[in-house]
Formats: C-alpha cells, sequence, structure tokens
C-alpha cells in the first residue's frame, strides 16, 4: 500500500513496473486486464490523476476512489471502447447487484498511478486493492454514465466507484493464485473474502494526522489551476462584490445539500456575505445546519509574482464572532490562510471550513470548469457586474 515501484532509468516502456508486479498485465492504457473473455483473473487500473477532463480520486479518508472509463473521445457508443474497459466495467458493477450469486466472477481491481522519480519516469505508486461500489450507494449510484462534448460532439463515459479495502500488503502467494482463475484460497485477503462472500465492505480509511494545511498545500501546484485561479482573481479585482456570489457558488458545488439562502449586501451584512443551509437525514424530512459564509478575494500566490495578501487571524476572527449556536462557517479566497489563523482555529475547535485558491481550482476542474476558457466564459455570463 503506498509503495513506490521503480521503472528503469531508460524510460521505455517495457521497463515498467506494473507488468511485472501482477504479471502478464501488460503496459499501456488506464485498463490492463488478466485473463480471457468475460473472466479476469485481475484487473489494474492506471491513473495519472492529472486529467482535467476525467479526474480521478481517491478519498484516502473514506477509502472511496472514482475512476472514470475509457470512452474520452466521441464518435463511440459507451461500450465500443479499444481496451474493453466500459464493458468491463458494466459487466462488474452488474454482478455486484445481481439477484443470483452477486459479486460472483467480480476480479480484484489493483489500483496504481503514475509516480516519476529520479530513478525512473515511469515509476508508479500502488494505491491499493479495490472492488467495485461503495457502502451507502445505491445500484443507480455506484456506476453513472455522464456525459461530455468534444470537437461539437456529445458522447458518454462511466464514472465508476469503487472502495479501497483495507488490505495492507497483497501477497505474491495469492497472485499466483489469481492466475489460476482462484481468487478466494487461503491466500487471499481478509477483506476480500468478507466482500466476495458477504457483501461487507471493509474499506481502508486512513484519518489525516493533521488538520492544518501548510501554505504549500493551499497553493495551485499545476499550470492548469494557476491559470484557472489567475481568471478568477482577474476577474473579480474589477468588481470585488460580485465575488461574494461567486464564493458561495463555489461553496454550493462542493455539496448537493448546499442550500444559500441569500447573498448579503452592504453594511447590513452583519459581517456576513452570504447565509444558507445544509441538509442533513432524510431529504423528505431533512434537519438543516445553518452556516455564514464569508468571501475573501485576495491576491494569491501565484499572480503577479508578488507576494500574496493571506487570511489573517482577524479576519478569521469576524467570521467566528458572526457564528450563532449550533452554525458553523465557511470562508472562501482566493489566496491562502495564514498558518497563525489555520491552528488557532484548528485548536480551539471553532466550526469553519477554509476553502483556499487551490481548493477554487480544483472544484471548478472536478465540475467541469477544467479550462481557463470555460472558466472565463462562467465569470462573464454569471458574475459580469
Amino acid at each position: 500500500m503506498d509503495a513506490v515501484y521503480e521503472s528503469t532509468r531508460d524510460g521505455q516502456l517495457a521497463g515498467e513496473p506494473i507488468n511485472k508486479l501482477p504479471p502478464s498485465t501488460g503496459n499501456m492504457g488506464g485498463f490492463r486486464m488478466a485473463g480471457r473473455g468475460s473472466t479476469k483473473n485481475w484487473v489494474v487500473l492506471y491513473t495519472t490523476e492529472h486529467d482535467p477532463d476525467w479526474p480521478d480520486t481517491l478519498d484516502t479518508s473514506t477509502g472511496l476512489f472514482t475512476y472514470y472509463g475509457d470512452n474520452k473521445r466521441p464518435g463511440h457508443e459507451l461500450h465500443d471502447t479499444r481496451k474493453g474497459g466500459n464493458a468491463l466495467l458494466r459487466h462488474a458493477f452488474d454482478r455486484v447487484h445481481g439477484d443470483q450469486a452477486p459479486r460472483v466472477g467480480v476480479p480484484p481491481f489493483f489500483v496504481f498511478r503514475k509516480h516519476p522519480t529520479e530513478q525512473g519516469a515511469r515509476s508508479v505508486q500502488f494505491r491499493g486493492l479495490a472492488v467495485p461500489g461503495f457502502p451507502g450507494l445505491s445500484a443507480t449510484e455506484d456506476l453513472l454514465g455522464v456525459w461530455k462534448s468534444a470537437e461539437g460532439q456529445r458522447f458518454q463515459n462511466y464514472r465508476a466507484h469503487f472502495t479501497i479495502l483495507d488490505v495492507p500488503v497483497v501477497k505474491r502467494r495469492w497472485l499466483d493464485d489469481l492466475a489460476t482463475g482462484d481468487s478466494l484460497t487461503e491466500h487471499a485477503p481478509h477483506a476480500w473474502r468478507e466482500w466476495l462472500t458477504k457483501g461487507h465492505y471493509l474499506p481502508l480509511s486512513a484519518e489525516p494526522t493533521t488538520t492544518v494545511r501548510s501554505v504549500a498545500q493551499q497553493t495551485v501546484d499545476t499550470k492548469l489551476k494557476a491559470d484557472i485561479l489567475q481568471a478568477v482573481w482577474g476577474h473579480f479585482t474589477a468588481i470585488p462584490h460580485a465575488f461574494e456570489a461567486f464564493a458561495a457558488r463555489i461553496y454550493q458545488m462542493t455539496d448537493t445539500r448546499v442550500v444559500i439562502d441569500e447573498i448579503t449586501r452592504g453594511v447590513m451584512d452583519g459581517g456576513r456575505d452570504a447565509v444558507g443551509r445544509y441538509s442533513l437525514g432524510l431529504m423528505s424530512d431533512p434537519v438543516h445546519a445553518e452556516f455564514s459564509l464569508e468571501a475573501k478575494c485576495y491576491r494569491p500566490p501565484v499572480v503577479g509574482g508578488g507576494s500574496p495578501v493571506t487570511v489573517g487571524v482577524k479576519d478569521v476572527a469576524r467570521l467566528i464572532s458572526r457564528i450563532r449556536h449550533r452554525q458553523f462557517g465557511v470562508l472562501v479566497t482566493t489566496s491562502v490562510v495564514s498558518k497563525q489563523a489555520y491552528e488557532e482555529v484548528r485548536e480551539d475547535r471553532h466550526p469553519i471550513i477554509f476553502i483556499s485558491g487551490r481548493d477554487i481550482a480544483e472544484i471548478l476542474i472536478k465540475n467541469g470548469y477544467n479550462s481557463r476558457s470555460r472558466v472565463e466564459s462562467l465569470l462573464n455570463n454569471e458574475f459580469g457586474n
């Protein structure tokens, strides 16, 4: 789990390590399967985690792994792909929810991600043993067909939800068993046995050791994110009052249960730029947790080469003072939260959610605004004045 397996120094495709871990897996594509016909011995899911159109993600705190299928260009039906990855997903998820002998015939999925090192550009990191589905997700939620458009054409691809099982080590002896077509042997991991025989998910959930993110962790880390954040900050420097509505929209994008009741204005806002509710429980009988949102359109670290304007203790204290009993706060900024302000909030256990500049860029990408031009179109059309 999370070990890095290095490739050869020459950077050649033949030197990629995945083909040598579960042997005879192949070294091309996102889906790499072992076994003939519809019955697979195992499947490797390979991801770069940096595709803006198809953002594969792993939530290490819950074990939820989201993976996109292999129909990523227009011109083909959902299941008509060269590697047959989407057809495999359909078969596996159908078996998970089958009326007779559920899960029988579903192969183990081994997740690897691209992880270049100084020793080898094709090195990879093992992210875990995954199975289709996730606790709490129904048959209509764990595998979804999503629409995209490219070159003026619409097409569908799968968004699949997997559970990373609590399996720290995959032993070679089990891989040998899998090669014979038998996944339920004495060498099989306990979590795999529980899932295959009983349908019990035992996810690997890893609670973070720290709740204070550094400035670097709040700062954009790719050119695409930097371009998107620069577009946002540049747009609202001319019309800063409009950033309040945008900040509320950003928080809404994080969860469908977020309801914005009002975007406040001027001196009557009581120190809050927006107020809303978060719905808990059943949708037919919800309980609402109220929140206050404050927006800070400050210069981020990546724009103009100058020093960022950070969110400090006074900014956070202002929001805290406006939160009433049983409420929580949300602070959205194009910049970063200072170390001192972050630490004080977490140490005093104030219920404050921080959304920094990097978060804004990642939220936009996840919601389909995955280029600077798309973000600028959103800003001009909906937050123009």
